[in-house]
């Protein structure tokens, strides 16, 4: 069999919550593949039947995704079509089809993405935070001390971080978010899409009271964006380090053309550049 007679799986976005998001395109992939391969069947059936549409289906979630590769991977060599979904947005972010997709493109399988709804790519462009360059963490460790651990591993970091939370964790994280991050800025996106869309902006201790005032604010699922770290002037360490290098080999008595040349080949850079530091340095000495 040539490639061209093997099958195709499709990475398809779903809505997150209003299903006038799902895209002529994706409505038409669905329509035409032979299985849907859904994390669960039954909240995918729900939009199918909206569509008019009764595809055959399997499940594929975190638990056996694994197992379902070979299986999956005999249709597609057998010529026949695969849409992969979550339960809702886009498979893979924070949802199974990882193990799958990395695997089949391994083995050469044809992986066509059906791009659309992202939870946290609508929830930043909403947001008001810095989005030219953001880390996005998924969801923290489900307990207070792994949370908290994260937490302050990422309390330098100068980016926009993004985190997913469900409604029975949110205030805890909230919580652990002002004990580590203090004041910084928050934005909290809920509901995306649905009826009760709601952002909230200010501190995480501010939301937490927020929330205490009004229970309804920690129902339904989060985006949690936190302002990035303010950059700190502090000297540059590996600025350092070369130029302990440099000054090594000029106490050495390495000349400023021989030590410009070892330091451009072990630390990098031109050689005309580190012959003008090298140079600078040998004067300040």
């Amino acid at each position: 069999m040539s490639d061209t007679d093997l099958g195709t799986l499709y990475v398809v976005a779903t809505p997150i919550g209003n299903l006038e998001d799902l895209s002529p395109r994706a409505a038409r992939v669905l329509g035409s593949v032979d299985l849907v391969a859904a994390e669960d069947t039954r909240h995918t059936s729900r939009l199918l039947r909206h569509l008019g549409l009764s595809p055959a289906m399997l499940s594929l979630h975190e638990h056996n995704e694994a197992a379902r590769v070979e299986q999956l991977d005999e249709r597609l060599r057998r010529g026949e079509s695969i849409a992969l979904v979550s339960d809702a947005g886009t498979p893979l972010i924070s949802d199974p089809g990882f193990v799958l997709v990395r695997e089949l493109r391994m083995r050469g399988r044809r992986i066509v993405p059906v791009p659309g709804p992202c939870a946290l790519v609508a929830a930043l462009s909403a947001a008001g935070l810095p989005t030219d360059r953001f880390l996005f963490l998924g969801f923290l460790p489900a307990k207070g001390g792994g949370r908290r651990q994260r937490l302050e591993a990422l309390g330098q970091h100068t980016e926009t971080l993004v985190f997913y939370e469900s409604p029975h964790r949110i205030r805890d994280t909230l919580a652990d978010i002002a004990t580590v991050f203090g004041e910084r800025r928050l934005v909290l996106a809920r509901e995306l899409t649905k009826s009760f869309e709601t952002f909230l902006d200010g501190s995480a201790s501010a939301l937490l009271a927020w929330m205490e005032a009004d229970p309804d604010q920690s129902r339904g699922e989060f985006v949690i964006m936190v302002a990035g770290a303010e950059a700190r002037e502090s000297t540059d360490i590996a600025s350092l380090e070369a130029d302990a290098i440099v000054k090594a080999l000029l106490a050495e008595g390495v000349g400023v053309k021989q030590a410009a040349a070892v330091a451009s080949r072990l630390l990098g850079g031109a050689k005309k550049e580190w012959y003008s530091r090298v140079q600078a340095l040998k004067e300040a000495r």
